[in-house]
């Protein structure tokens, strides 16, 4: 499945091919557990480390994606097959979803 990776620390989004599904999100986030939010009617959703709020500490690099809360550490988009949650490739373009990324 095609995803993608935010990382505000280099402020970069890269493409990255998810195999082993959530495992591989918290692997990749290298959090012990992840939360999300819907980014758009299209099924697809930003992954963060849950306890990124927490452990935000200030001149950490953050993002955010439109209107959500700005997330620190890492972040990753890929889509799903709502309601029920089974992952697949993100709907939106990388050049879209450039645009909606606002690095803090």
């Amino acid at each position: 499945m095609n995803a993608y990776l935010i990382n505000p620390a280099t402020r970069e989004i890269r493409n990255v091919e998810l195999t082993e599904g959530t495992k591989q999100i918290a692997s990749l986030l290298n959090a012990k557990s992840v939360d999300f939010d819907e980014i758009d009617d299209g099924g697809d959703r930003l992954y963060f480390d849950e306890d990124c709020f927490i452990k935000a500490k200030p001149g950490d690099a953050r993002f955010k994606v439109d209107n959500l809360a700005p997330v620190s550490g890492s972040g990753l988009i890929c889509g799903t097959e709502s309601p029920d949650g089974v992952l697949q490739s993100v709907s939106n373009d990388l050049a879209s979803l450039t645009k909606r990324v606002q690095f803090l």
